[in-house]
Protein backbone atom coordinates (compact mmCIF):
# COMPACT_ATOMS: atom_id res chain seq x y z
CA UNK A 1 0.00 0.00 0.00
CA UNK A 2 1.21 3.83 -0.63
CA UNK A 3 2.15 5.55 2.14
CA UNK A 4 1.52 9.13 1.90
CA UNK A 5 -1.72 11.04 0.30
CA UNK A 6 -1.02 13.57 -2.08
CA UNK A 7 -4.65 15.19 -2.41
CA UNK A 8 -5.08 16.85 -5.68
CA UNK A 9 -8.06 19.92 -6.35
CA UNK A 10 -8.04 19.01 -10.53
CA UNK A 11 -7.15 15.63 -12.49
CA UNK A 12 -3.17 16.34 -13.84
CA UNK A 13 -3.28 17.50 -17.80
CA UNK A 14 -2.43 14.86 -20.03
CA UNK A 15 -0.37 16.21 -22.69
CA UNK A 16 2.53 17.56 -20.22
CA UNK A 17 2.54 14.41 -18.76
CA UNK A 18 3.04 12.26 -21.96
CA UNK A 19 5.58 14.35 -23.00
CA UNK A 20 7.65 14.75 -19.14
CA UNK A 21 7.52 10.97 -19.83
CA UNK A 22 8.41 10.37 -23.38
CA UNK A 23 11.65 12.89 -22.57
CA UNK A 24 12.65 10.95 -19.28
CA UNK A 25 12.22 7.40 -20.63
CA UNK A 26 15.71 7.14 -22.27
CA UNK A 27 17.03 8.19 -19.01
CA UNK A 28 15.29 5.48 -17.05
CA UNK A 29 17.11 1.76 -15.41
CA UNK A 30 14.20 -0.80 -14.86
CA UNK A 31 14.49 -3.41 -12.34
CA UNK A 32 12.46 -5.21 -9.99
CA UNK A 33 14.40 -4.16 -7.35
CA UNK A 34 14.57 -0.50 -8.25
CA UNK A 35 12.42 1.97 -5.93
CA UNK A 36 9.23 3.32 -7.75
CA UNK A 37 7.00 6.36 -6.06
CA UNK A 38 4.96 5.15 -3.16
CA UNK A 39 2.60 8.27 -3.06
CA UNK A 40 -1.02 7.60 -2.90
CA UNK A 41 -2.80 9.98 -5.37
CA UNK A 42 -6.24 11.24 -4.40
CA UNK A 43 -9.01 13.33 -6.23
CA UNK A 44 -11.91 13.53 -3.92
CA UNK A 45 -15.00 15.38 -5.14
CA UNK A 46 -14.90 13.74 -8.76
CA UNK A 47 -18.12 14.40 -11.06
CA UNK A 48 -18.32 12.38 -14.49
CA UNK A 49 -18.54 14.88 -17.65
CA UNK A 50 -21.37 13.34 -19.08
CA UNK A 51 -20.84 14.30 -22.89
CA UNK A 52 -17.91 12.89 -22.83
CA UNK A 53 -18.99 9.74 -21.23
CA UNK A 54 -21.11 9.47 -24.19
CA UNK A 55 -18.88 9.68 -26.56
CA UNK A 56 -16.65 6.83 -24.48
CA UNK A 57 -19.98 5.02 -24.84
CA UNK A 58 -20.44 5.35 -28.67
CA UNK A 59 -16.72 4.52 -29.37
CA UNK A 60 -16.89 1.29 -27.17
CA UNK A 61 -20.44 0.46 -28.18
CA UNK A 62 -22.21 0.81 -25.19
CA UNK A 63 -25.59 1.91 -25.20
CA UNK A 64 -25.31 5.74 -24.70
CA UNK A 65 -27.60 7.31 -21.84
CA UNK A 66 -28.09 5.11 -18.71
CA UNK A 67 -27.33 6.07 -15.91
CA UNK A 68 -25.22 3.43 -14.81
CA UNK A 69 -21.30 3.52 -15.96
CA UNK A 70 -20.07 1.36 -17.76
CA UNK A 71 -17.06 -1.22 -16.17
CA UNK A 72 -14.50 0.11 -17.42
CA UNK A 73 -15.30 3.55 -17.87
CA UNK A 74 -13.40 4.45 -13.94
CA UNK A 75 -9.68 3.40 -15.48
CA UNK A 76 -10.25 6.57 -18.00
CA UNK A 77 -11.18 8.46 -15.25
CA UNK A 78 -8.08 7.06 -13.32
CA UNK A 79 -5.77 7.62 -15.69
CA UNK A 80 -4.44 10.67 -15.54
CA UNK A 81 -3.48 9.92 -11.91
CA UNK A 82 -1.89 6.75 -12.80
CA UNK A 83 0.09 8.59 -15.87
CA UNK A 84 1.50 11.32 -13.36
CA UNK A 85 2.90 8.37 -11.12
CA UNK A 86 4.46 6.60 -14.33
CA UNK A 87 6.30 9.81 -15.96
CA UNK A 88 7.85 10.84 -12.63
CA UNK A 89 11.12 11.01 -12.34
CA UNK A 90 11.02 8.55 -9.26
CA UNK A 91 9.04 6.15 -11.18
CA UNK A 92 11.84 3.67 -12.95
CA UNK A 93 10.22 1.75 -15.71
CA UNK A 94 10.34 4.06 -19.12
CA UNK A 95 6.98 5.19 -20.15
CA UNK A 96 7.63 4.59 -23.96
CA UNK A 97 7.27 1.06 -24.93
CA UNK A 98 5.18 0.20 -22.03
CA UNK A 99 2.67 -2.18 -22.68
CA UNK A 100 -0.38 -2.92 -20.75
CA UNK A 101 -0.50 -6.34 -20.09
CA UNK A 102 -3.34 -7.31 -17.92
CA UNK A 103 -6.42 -5.74 -15.88
CA UNK A 104 -8.60 -7.04 -13.04
CA UNK A 105 -11.70 -4.91 -12.25
CA UNK A 106 -13.75 -5.71 -9.02
CA UNK A 107 -17.26 -3.31 -8.54
CA UNK A 108 -19.22 -3.87 -5.90
CA UNK A 109 -22.54 -1.99 -6.92
CA UNK A 110 -23.41 0.11 -9.68
CA UNK A 111 -22.61 3.56 -10.54
CA UNK A 112 -24.36 6.36 -11.03
CA UNK A 113 -23.03 8.12 -13.93
CA UNK A 114 -24.54 11.46 -11.82
CA UNK A 115 -22.92 10.50 -8.89
CA UNK A 116 -19.48 12.47 -6.93
CA UNK A 117 -16.52 10.20 -6.29
CA UNK A 118 -13.33 9.91 -5.03
CA UNK A 119 -9.80 8.26 -7.01
CA UNK A 120 -7.17 7.15 -5.18
CA UNK A 121 -4.17 5.71 -7.27
CA UNK A 122 -0.91 4.30 -6.42
CA UNK A 123 1.64 1.68 -7.35
CA UNK A 124 1.30 -1.57 -5.88
CA UNK A 125 4.71 -2.48 -6.39
CA UNK A 126 7.42 -4.12 -9.29
CA UNK A 127 8.36 -7.66 -10.15
CA UNK A 128 10.59 -10.12 -12.28
CA UNK A 129 9.38 -11.04 -15.63
CA UNK A 130 10.74 -13.19 -18.11
CA UNK A 131 11.15 -10.10 -20.66
CA UNK A 132 11.80 -7.64 -18.05
CA UNK A 133 9.83 -5.71 -15.18
CA UNK A 134 6.21 -5.44 -14.16
CA UNK A 135 4.74 -2.80 -12.33
CA UNK A 136 1.09 -2.90 -11.25
CA UNK A 137 -0.91 0.14 -10.99
CA UNK A 138 -3.68 0.35 -8.31
CA UNK A 139 -7.33 2.09 -9.08
CA UNK A 140 -9.48 2.71 -6.22
CA UNK A 141 -12.99 4.65 -6.60
CA UNK A 142 -14.96 5.65 -3.31
CA UNK A 143 -18.62 7.27 -3.27
CA UNK A 144 -19.82 7.88 0.12
CA UNK A 145 -16.52 6.80 1.63
CA UNK A 146 -17.50 2.82 0.48
CA UNK A 147 -15.11 1.52 -2.17
CA UNK A 148 -17.47 1.30 -5.20
CA UNK A 149 -14.34 -0.11 -7.91
CA UNK A 150 -11.13 -1.04 -7.91
CA UNK A 151 -8.46 -1.78 -10.11
CA UNK A 152 -4.77 -3.66 -10.52
CA UNK A 153 -3.51 -3.36 -14.04
CA UNK A 154 0.23 -4.36 -15.13
CA UNK A 155 2.09 -2.78 -16.98
CA UNK A 156 5.79 -4.71 -18.65
CA UNK A 157 8.74 -2.34 -19.30
CA UNK A 158 10.79 -5.08 -21.66
CA UNK A 159 14.24 -4.87 -21.05
CA UNK A 160 17.46 -7.89 -20.78
CA UNK A 161 17.43 -9.98 -17.38
CA UNK A 162 20.37 -10.99 -15.33
CA UNK A 163 20.64 -14.56 -14.76
CA UNK A 164 23.51 -16.31 -13.26
CA UNK A 165 25.12 -18.74 -15.93
CA UNK A 166 23.66 -21.98 -16.73
CA UNK A 167 20.42 -21.07 -14.34
CA UNK A 168 16.72 -22.01 -15.83
CA UNK A 169 14.80 -18.71 -16.80
CA UNK A 170 11.14 -18.69 -15.41
CA UNK A 171 8.65 -20.84 -17.69
CA UNK A 172 6.88 -19.80 -20.65
CA UNK A 173 3.64 -18.66 -19.15
CA UNK A 174 1.02 -21.46 -20.09
CA UNK A 175 -2.04 -20.99 -22.16
CA UNK A 176 -3.88 -22.77 -19.30
CA UNK A 177 -2.99 -19.76 -17.25
CA UNK A 178 -5.27 -17.32 -19.27
CA UNK A 179 -8.75 -16.56 -17.53
CA UNK A 180 -10.98 -19.74 -18.64
CA UNK A 181 -7.93 -22.19 -17.30
CA UNK A 182 -7.04 -25.27 -19.71
CA UNK A 183 -9.61 -24.93 -21.72
CA UNK A 184 -9.26 -21.32 -23.06
CA UNK A 185 -6.91 -22.73 -24.97
CA UNK A 186 -9.73 -23.36 -27.36
CA UNK A 187 -11.69 -20.73 -29.05
CA UNK A 188 -14.52 -20.04 -28.00
CA UNK A 189 -18.11 -20.10 -29.77
CA UNK A 190 -18.20 -17.17 -31.97
CA UNK A 191 -20.89 -14.53 -31.70
CA UNK A 192 -19.71 -11.83 -34.12
CA UNK A 193 -17.39 -10.63 -36.10
CA UNK A 194 -16.54 -6.66 -36.12
CA UNK A 195 -14.72 -4.80 -38.55
CA UNK A 196 -12.34 -2.56 -36.71
CA UNK A 197 -11.24 0.84 -38.52
CA UNK A 198 -7.94 2.71 -38.49
CA UNK A 199 -9.64 5.45 -36.98
CA UNK A 200 -10.42 3.81 -33.82
CA UNK A 201 -7.34 4.69 -32.27
CA UNK A 202 -7.44 8.09 -32.68
CA UNK A 203 -11.13 7.91 -31.63
CA UNK A 204 -10.56 6.35 -28.46
CA UNK A 205 -7.94 8.35 -27.72
CA UNK A 206 -10.23 11.58 -27.74
CA UNK A 207 -12.20 9.97 -25.41
CA UNK A 208 -10.07 8.45 -22.95
CA UNK A 209 -6.73 10.57 -23.59
CA UNK A 210 -4.61 7.78 -23.80
CA UNK A 211 -2.44 9.89 -27.21
CA UNK A 212 0.02 6.88 -27.44
CA UNK A 213 1.38 7.29 -31.01
CA UNK A 214 1.53 3.55 -31.09
CA UNK A 215 -2.23 3.80 -31.62
CA UNK A 216 -2.87 7.00 -33.60
CA UNK A 217 -1.48 6.43 -37.16
CA UNK A 218 1.31 4.09 -39.24
CA UNK A 219 4.02 6.39 -39.54
CA UNK A 220 3.93 7.44 -35.60
CA UNK A 221 3.85 3.58 -34.97
CA UNK A 222 6.03 2.50 -37.28
CA UNK A 223 8.97 4.83 -34.90
CA UNK A 224 8.01 1.79 -32.05
CA UNK A 225 8.44 -1.01 -34.04
CA UNK A 226 5.05 -1.70 -35.51
CA UNK A 227 4.28 -1.55 -38.83
CA UNK A 228 0.68 -0.27 -38.32
CA UNK A 229 -1.27 1.35 -35.34
CA UNK A 230 -2.47 -1.35 -33.41
CA UNK A 231 -5.84 -0.77 -30.86
CA UNK A 232 -6.02 0.42 -27.64
CA UNK A 233 -6.28 -2.65 -24.71
CA UNK A 234 -8.57 -1.12 -22.70
CA UNK A 235 -10.93 -0.50 -26.34
CA UNK A 236 -10.77 -4.23 -26.95
CA UNK A 237 -12.09 -5.11 -23.38
CA UNK A 238 -14.55 -2.47 -23.49
CA UNK A 239 -16.00 -3.59 -26.96
CA UNK A 240 -15.88 -6.86 -25.86
CA UNK A 241 -17.88 -6.41 -22.47
CA UNK A 242 -20.41 -4.10 -24.46
CA UNK A 243 -21.25 -7.20 -26.03
CA UNK A 244 -21.08 -9.71 -23.09
CA UNK A 245 -22.90 -7.38 -20.54
CA UNK A 246 -21.90 -6.96 -16.77
CA UNK A 247 -23.67 -7.27 -13.54
CA UNK A 248 -23.88 -4.27 -11.51
CA UNK A 249 -21.40 -6.82 -8.50
CA UNK A 250 -18.83 -8.37 -10.77
CA UNK A 251 -15.22 -9.50 -11.00
CA UNK A 252 -13.21 -9.05 -14.39
CA UNK A 253 -9.88 -10.25 -15.12
CA UNK A 254 -8.32 -9.63 -19.09
CA UNK A 255 -5.22 -10.73 -20.35
CA UNK A 256 -4.06 -8.63 -22.98
CA UNK A 257 -2.16 -11.25 -25.56
CA UNK A 258 -1.28 -9.45 -28.73
CA UNK A 259 -1.92 -6.94 -30.11
CA UNK A 260 -5.02 -5.79 -32.81
CA UNK A 261 -3.46 -4.13 -36.10
CA UNK A 262 -5.62 -1.15 -37.64
CA UNK A 263 -7.61 -1.63 -39.80
CA UNK A 264 -9.02 -5.37 -38.94
CA UNK A 265 -11.19 -8.19 -39.02
CA UNK A 266 -11.73 -9.80 -35.49
CA UNK A 267 -13.97 -12.31 -34.22
CA UNK A 268 -15.68 -11.79 -30.60
CA UNK A 269 -16.33 -15.32 -29.19
CA UNK A 270 -17.84 -15.73 -25.59
CA UNK A 271 -19.30 -18.54 -23.39
CA UNK A 272 -19.95 -19.28 -20.11
CA UNK A 273 -18.29 -15.48 -18.94
CA UNK A 274 -15.44 -16.02 -20.76
CA UNK A 275 -15.04 -13.85 -23.98
CA UNK A 276 -12.20 -13.56 -26.34
CA UNK A 277 -11.23 -11.16 -29.29
CA UNK A 278 -9.48 -13.47 -32.13
CA UNK A 279 -7.97 -12.41 -35.63
CA UNK A 280 -9.02 -14.16 -38.89
CA UNK A 281 -5.82 -15.94 -38.21
CA UNK A 282 -7.06 -17.38 -35.21
CA UNK A 283 -4.27 -15.59 -33.43
CA UNK A 284 -5.70 -14.74 -29.91
CA UNK A 285 -5.87 -10.91 -29.22
CA UNK A 286 -7.63 -10.61 -25.65
CA UNK A 287 -8.94 -13.27 -22.90
CA UNK A 288 -10.66 -12.38 -20.71
CA UNK A 289 -13.96 -13.18 -17.93
CA UNK A 290 -16.51 -11.59 -16.16
CA UNK A 291 -18.25 -12.87 -12.75
CA UNK A 292 -21.21 -11.78 -10.43
CA UNK A 293 -19.50 -11.33 -7.29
Amino acid sequence: MANAALVLTQPPSLAPLLARGALLSPFKRPSPEAEFPRTRLVLPGLRVDLARLAAYERVCGFPTGEDTLPLTYPHVLGFPLAMRLMSGRDFPLPLVGLVHTSITITRHRGMPATGAYELAVWVEGLAPHRRGTEATIVTEVREGGDVVWQSSSTYLARHGTRRPAGAAGPPETPRSTEPGGEEARKALPVVGEWRVGEEVGRRYAAVSGDRNPIHLHPLSARLFGFPRAIAHGMWTVARCLAAHGTPDSCYLRAEFRAPVPLPATVTYGAEDGRFELRGRDDRLHVAGEVRQT
